[in-house]
C-alpha cells in the first residue's frame, strides 16, 4: 500500500489499466474505488456504483440517446449531480439497477483530468475497506453536501430525487 500526498494522475491511470481498479483516499478521508468497466464484478461490486465522465459525449456509451433538454440539464448543471437514466441496450456489465444506471460528469479539475487521462468509462464505488493505493487532498465532488440527484429520461423528463 503506497500512500502519497501528491497523486500523479499518470500513476493512477496506469494502476487502473494494470489491475482494473484503484483505491484513492480523497480529501475528506473517504476511500473511493475507481473501476474500469470491464473489471466491474456483479458478485463483489456495488450496484450503487456511479459512472464517471469527463465530457458529455461519453454518456452515450452507457445511456440511451438523450434529448437536447436532458443534455442541456447535464451540461449547464452548476452543482455536483448524480443522474439516473435508462441504460443503453448495448451495456451488459456494470452497476445496472432496474434498467437504470447512475452517472455524473465531473468538472472539478483534478478529477476531470484523471477521467480524461483514462479516456474510458469508469465506475466509482465507496470502499468499506480502509486500505488505499493513493491519497489526494482533492475533495471528491459527489461527496459534498450540495450534491443533487435526479432522474433524466431520454425524452427530457426530469424527476428530482435529492436537491
Amino acid at each position: 500500500m503506497r500512500k502519497k500526498s501528491t497523486v500523479e494522475i499518470r500513476e493512477v491511470v496506469n494502476k487502473i489499466k494494470e489491475n482494473g481498479r484503484v483505491k484513492i483516499k480523497e480529501g475528506n478521508g473517504s476511500i473511493l474505488e475507481l473501476i474500469g468497466l470491464d473489471h466491474w464484478n456483479p458478485e463483489t461490486d456495488d450496484y450503487e456504483g456511479i459512472f464517471l465522465f469527463f465530457d458529455l459525449f461519453q454518456i452515450r456509451t452507457v445511456a440511451r440517446p438523450f434529448s437536447d433538454v436532458s443534455l442541456d440539464i447535464v451540461e449547464f448543471a452548476t452543482k455536483p449531480t448524480i443522474y439516473h437514466t435508462p441504460v443503453n441496450n448495448t451495456l451488459h456489465n456494470g452497476p445496472i439497477e432496474h434498467g437504470n444506471i447512475r452517472f455524473s460528469v465531473l468538472r472539478k479539475e483534478f478529477w476531470n483530468k484523471l477521467l480524461f487521462a483514462y479516456a474510458q468509462p469508469i465506475i466509482v464505488q465507496y470502499s468499506k475497506i480502509q486500505e488505499f493505493d493513493f491519497q489526494t487532498e482533492e475533495y471528491f465532488p459527489l461527496l459534498s453536501a450540495g450534491t443533487k440527484e435526479m432522474f433524466l429520461s431520454p425524452e427530457g423528463d426530469v424527476k428530482i430525487h435529492r436537491s
